[in-house]
């Protein structure tokens, strides 16, 4: 298998022998080969860049303008304009390759020229109604940026915003969107409930579907083209893309340069959530309160309808985003709120009475499955009541060991030991997770469906459709999918659970930071239970994600070339 630091370096010697057929010195090609390496390396760990300063850190006795004289010196890195070469350098010392330099500088371009069109801030004075200002604003621009936390009322403010564009234009074109297929079918189940109040006419109107991007874009049988594009724009008028904070760099470039000019554009998410898996992290760039040149672009919700501000999920959330570990620590320990349990168990394995709990959490569940599987929206309503997350995969305390604990363990109380031949894996009541969006089945990834007998005693698995309508789709049909009693907070991201439990990894790492605590505490509605050490716990607070971009110089650079 192809590894990250396999490419990077294939790609560091291939840009080597350009350069040396070429004539560059020996002192620029070694510069260049450790250069290249790294930039590559970079992406895929997030950043869409790389400070020479972080790799100046590495070659002894060179400063970054040194390395930057060599690099340009190599002729494999060119300035911001002129000859396209695989590396750019930009006025800060920051290293790129080409591709994603190019994303950054296009979707900087088209996100200035949505936001040219003008509007006016909340008058001073008394505490301001933000969700008014928000649907205004949108009103009037073509580019809105809504960055808040679960429950502060995003959702309420999309279908405010889509009355207001129909009662303007009963004909308008609208499209719901998001990253995952999860994550558009949830927006389109909560923009149905919020929208409940809006008239008959409106509610008539409203988009009845939602779109993962790249199915809204129009995935081709070409790699990495879509129908949808610059030349080719999608056909509406107002495009609400929610969970932004997923999207990573090279998606939302092209997404932003298939919206028609004309067309409205608002962008939901929540800034202090995980960032996207692949490059970049576009919206919390967009969304940063200092130094964005689209600042008039953006609002800010911060007060939680969800969770008051003394609640013990909203004090846990507020404490880990403010980096304080102790003081969220201090009062866990002494049980200060009930929604919220800290169980202190830092070992390899889990303690006996962890594996408790947790094995109590699905005790509802498997009691309606007991009582019986016809009825699939009491048993799909019962298994969202608890949800076990992990930070990791394939630990003792990571999802897969999860997993196969639960398991047994339900296997063993509704009577389906496990298959000692390993013939089948299916069995009444296994939910899993669809981790492949499958367009022809309407599948997507992060889907979760439940195995239950048919009509006729023949096992399905079960999905929830549209109107209340269930899917059965036969095992063997499904794209690739695991085990859903545990999850990992990534996969998490855009859901909700009435109670969880998030069990933590026995030593800090890359995936502990504050994002991951705060995407996993804020997905509880009720209860949150954290199980860990204090010093992993402590530490994730502490260490906050850090992508290398230049976004918001390049944002400068469209506003200065306006």
């Amino acid at each position: 298998m192809t590894t990250p630091n396999d490419l990077a370096a294939g790609f560091a010697e291939h840009v080597q022998r350009w350069a040396a057929n070429r004539g560059a010195s020996i002192d620029a090609l070694a510069v260049l080969k450790v250069a290249a390496g790294r930039a590559s390396l970079a992406t895929a760990e997030g950043h869409v860049c790389i400070p020479l300063a972080a790799i100046a850190s590495e070659l002894e006795g060179k400063s970054a303008d040194a390395l930057r004289e060599l690099l340009l010196a190599s002729g494999m890195a060119g300035m911001t304009q002129g000859e396209p070469l695989p590396l750019v350098l930009d006025d800060a010392n920051r290293l790129y390759l080409r591709r994603y330099f190019d994303y950054e500088r296009r979707l900087a371009e088209n996100l200035v020229r949505r936001a040219a069109l003008g509007a006016a801030p909340p008058a001073p004075g008394a505490k301001p109604d933000w969700q008014k200002h928000a649907v205004a604003l949108a009103m009037s621009r073509r580019l809105t940026v809504i960055s808040g936390g679960p429950g502060t009322g995003k959702t309420t403010t999309v279908a405010a915003l889509l009355e207001r564009i129909l009662q303007e234009n009963p004909q308008a074109r609208i499209a719901l969107a998001a990253p995952t297929g999860k994550a558009a079918a949830r927006m389109l189940d909560t923009l149905r409930e919020r929208a409940a109040s809006l008239s008959p006419l409106v509610r008539e109107r409203l988009p009845s579907e939602s779109h993962t991007i790249h199915r809204l874009l129009g995935v081709t049988p070409q790699a990495g083209r879509f129908r949808h594009d610059a030349n080719n724009p999608l056909p509406l008028d107002a495009l609400v893309v929610d969970e932004a904070s997923m999207l990573d760099l090279a998606l939302a470039a092209r997404l932003v340069e298939a919206v028609p000019g004309g067309a409205r554009l608002v962008f939901l998410g929540d800034k202090d959530q995980l960032a996207a898996v692949e490059v970049g992290s576009v919206f919390a760039e967009l969304s940063a309160r200092e130094g964005s040149p689209l600042a008039a672009s953006v609002v800010w919700f911060t007060e939680s309808y969800r969770f008051a501000a003394d609640s013990g999920i909203g004090r846990l959330a507020a404490d880990i985003n403010a980096g304080e570990p102790d003081r969220a620590l201090d009062w866990m320990k002494h049980g200060a709120d009930e929604s919220v349990t800290w169980i202190d168990d830092a070992g390899a394995e889990l303690m006996p009475d962890t594996r408790k709990r947790i094995l109590e959490g699905y005790a509802p569940y498997l009691a309606a499955l007991r009582a019986g599987v016809d009825d699939k929206a009491a048993v799909f309503k019962a298994f969202a009541r608890f949800r076990l997350l992990s930070a990791v995969r394939d630990t003792p305390r990571g999802v897969r060991e999860m997993n196969r604990m639960v398991e047994r363990h339900a296997r063993a109380q509704l009577d389906h030991p496990l298959d000692p031949g390993g013939r089948s894996p299916w069995y009444p009541g296994r939910p899993v997770m669809v981790m492949r969006n499958d367009y022809m089945l309407r599948l997507f990834n992060g889907d979760i469906g439940i195995c239950l007998p048919d009509e006729d005693g023949k096992l399905a698995v079960w999905f929830p459709g549209a109107s209340d309508a269930w899917r059965a789709i036969a095992p063997n049909r499904l794209p690739e999918h695991e085990d859903a009693w545990a999850s990992t907070v990534h996969k998490a991201q855009g859901s909700e659970f009435d109670t969880f439990m998030c069990v933590l990894p026995e030593t800090a790492g890359p995936v502990m930071v504050r994002e991951l605590l705060y995407t996993a505490v804020t997905r509880a509605r009720q209860r949150v239970t954290l199980v860990g050490g204090a010093e992993v716990f402590r530490a994730a607070c502490l260490q906050q994600t850090e992508r290398h971009a230049g976004l918001i110089e390049r944002m400068r650079e469209a506003l200065g070339s306006e």
